[in-house]
């Protein structure tokens, strides 16, 4: 062998062995039908081991699936004080931290969730799945997902975090609060330097009472309905195919589909861009919950993720219509 090729193959080594960067990360596409006894190679997934994991359980089981041959059966237990504050009980699943995309960048995420018997009714901080931003040792704060599924007094909604800016009161009919024609419901909160807008909700969600924790509109995110609902969390399989592109200076952009259907188009002020944040966005799956009674259990199927619609929307013609 030359001295050429010797050295070529050395870099070739050299190069096999350094970790993925975030941009070689986002590039990949990723799969898990949890079908096996562990988590898939081709998924980039594994379950974190920390205190607030100490609450739940990750079972790769049979029983409950929606395609393949398995399912991810993910619960959590009361392991909070019932009056903690702070505390909470999760079961999630994280993408390996080489394989998150850079936080200026979208990609596609799908899964298939189905909510275990019995579906939580009360009013409480449930989440079934969220995007975050990396949190630097200098950063200050608590902040919350950019983007998030979640459930509360049965109701199952999406929402969107940014920075605090500015916003109008919400118009009140009849206690019903109502936003004008494209602007987001918004909850405020200044003292955080954040606020929580409410981008898509199921049928069965009560302007009144559910709505209430949004009682002022914003214009920094721009809301397109579709015309469907999100799917009742008694409905069986609902399959997510969401498209994440934070933007915390006025260009992200988020599209929400369920089963199919076309539910929302989000864009404008996506995310936070407080000092000492990181680079990436990064995915996580799984029943979170504040400090709760009882077993809460939710199945997940079938992820997927990628830079390009068709991988996980796999329809051609709603693709077109998002590019």
């Amino acid at each position: 062998m030359s001295l050429i090729r010797r050295l070529l193959a050395v870099v070739a080594l050299l190069g096999a062995a350094l970790p993925a960067t975030a941009e070689d990360g986002a590039s990949r596409k990723l799969h898990d039908g949890f079908d096996g006894t562990g988590f898939a190679e081709t998924g980039g997934l594994y379950y974190r081991e920390n205190a607030e994991q100490k609450a739940g359980t990750a079972v790769f089981q049979s029983a409950v699936k929606k395609v393949g041959t398995g399912a991810l059966e993910l619960s959590v237990r009361p392991h909070c004080k019932p009056d903690s504050e702070g505390c909470s009980e999760r079961a999630e699943i994280w993408e390996e931290t080489a394989l998150r995309v850079p936080y200026d960048q979208g990609v596609w995420f799908g899964f298939a969730v189905k909510f275990g018997d019995p579906v939580p009714q009360d009013d409480h901080r449930y989440l079934i799945a969220q995007w975050k931003r990396e949190i630097g040792p200098d950063a200050e704060g608590d902040f919350s997902p950019f983007l998030a599924l979640r459930l509360d007094n049965g109701r199952l909604f999406a929402t969107i975090e940014s920075n605090y800016q500015p916003s109008t009161e919400a118009a009140s009919e009849g206690g019903v609060s109502t936003c004008p024609a494209g602007q987001a419901p918004v909850w405020l909160r200044p003292e955080a330097n954040q606020m929580r807008s409410l981008i898509a909700h199921d049928a069965q969600w009560r302007a009144k009472d559910d709505g209430g924790i949004f009682p002022s509109c914003t214009d920094k995110l721009t809301l397109t309905s579709r015309g469907n609902p999100l799917p009742a969390p008694d409905s069986g399989w609902i399959d997510f195919a969401i498209y994440s592109h934070p933007g915390p200076d006025g260009d992200g952009h988020v599209e929400l589909f369920a089963n199919g259907r076309w539910i929302v188009t989000a864009k404008g002020f996506i995310g936070h861009k407080d000092q000492g944040l990181g680079e990436n966005q990064y995915f996580k799956f799984g029943p979170y919950r504040a400090a709760g009674d009882g077993q809460w259990t939710l199945y997940y199927d079938d992820f997927r993720r990628s830079p390009d619609c068709i991988d996980v929307l796999r329809d051609e013609a709603a693709c077109a219509l998002v590019q």
